[in-house]
């Protein structure tokens, strides 16, 4: 299987008043082609940030990007227009994301002008009513406007954006996260049959752990820009090594009366991601934390086979 993605020491730092943020620090990945790249943590992680770096909506800091092994990481001009047909991206509110000016078959269709795809009206017309009946938009909303539909409906335009061009690779930025829980289902279910039916590769970003689980193949944990544990999916959940990932495990709901559940609480005060100081980001909230964690910046370590953690102590603290 082939590397469709691949992501060597990415850092990106946006200057603020108090110094530099440290939004994605130096973070390592790939994802396989016909894949889905889970991508899990808190608000404020650096999750969306790193998918925008992906697609090219930020300019990274340092570090490379690439695509099908060609380093994308400082494209411009024509050659960035021309891999953003490979490389799209399904925002998180679907309102917001959509210009409310437009119809229905302005949006879906703009993509296909911007690129000239379509040679007459007729041929244009036709393709965009394909796509919205491939994301199960019905004709009748063809000439409608954003502020007419529900949630669900507005999502399914910013999947069919995501589709006119043919692409091969999409950051899905937390695409359910703004919709009610059937709708979510129907959409994932969607984002699924698709890439089944495409051979799409994912990045799906999301802070939903029992959605990540539902379409992932492998899992990366983000905390303030670092990643702290990446494995497959399944073995994510079978075996969690980092204190951080369990907290975030632990707060999902169970819905069993019979089944005894304890949340693992965090306390503490979060690090400042503005002028980083070495050490482990975590140590101040990780209830294992000593006097090495506050000094030295843990590497991503194989603890098992493709299942890496960030932890000075994660042997000695899963040996407990």
């Amino acid at each position: 299987m082939s590397t469709l993605i691949e992501v060597k020491d990415l850092k990106k730092y946006f200057t603020v008043p108090k110094g530099l943020l440290h939004a994605v620090d130096g973070v390592n990945f790939k994802i396989d082609e016909g894949k889905t790249l889970g991508v899990v943590g808190e608000s404020g992680c650096g999750k969306s940030t790193m998918g925008r770096l992906l697609v090219h909506l930020h300019e990274a800091t340092s570090g490379s990007i690439y695509f099908d092994g060609k380093d994308i990481t400082n494209l411009s001009g024509n050659e960035l227009k021309s891999i953003r047909k490979d490389m799209q991206m399904i925002f998180q509110d679907p309102y917001s994301s959509l210009n409310p000016r437009m119809s229905v078959s302005e949006l879906i269709g703009e993509p296909l002008r911007i690129y000239k795809m379509c040679s007459s009206k007729e041929e244009y017309r036709a393709r965009v009513k394909e796509l919205m009946d491939t994301v199960g938009l019905a004709e009748r909303v063809y000439d409608s406007y954003p502020h007419e539909l529900d949630g669900g409906r507005r999502q399914r335009i910013g999947v069919a954006r995501a589709l006119a061009l043919n692409p091969r690779f999409i950051v899905c930025d937390e695409p359910v996260s703004a919709l009610d829980v059937s709708i979510q289902a129907q959409i994932l279910n969607l984002l699924m049959d698709l890439q089944e039916s495409r051979n799409l590769t994912y990045m799906f970003i999301t802070h939903d752990l029992s959605v990540v689980k539902h379409i992932s193949d492998d899992i990366v944990v983000m905390y303030l820009g670092n990643l702290v544990e990446t494995a497959p999916a399944k073995r994510l959940f079978t075996n969690t090594y980092h204190p951080y990932t369990k907290a975030l495990l632990s707060a999902i709901p169970i819905p069993d009366l019979h089944v005894e559940h304890k949340r693992v609480e965090l306390k503490g005060e979060l690090t400042s991601p503005i002028n980083p100081k070495p050490g482990c980001r975590f140590a101040k909230r990780c209830p294992y934390a000593k006097d090495l964690c506050f000094s030295k910046t843990p590497e991503l370590e194989e603890v098992e086979s493709s299942h890496f953690v960030s932890c000075h102590y994660v042997r000695e603290i899963n040996s407990l």
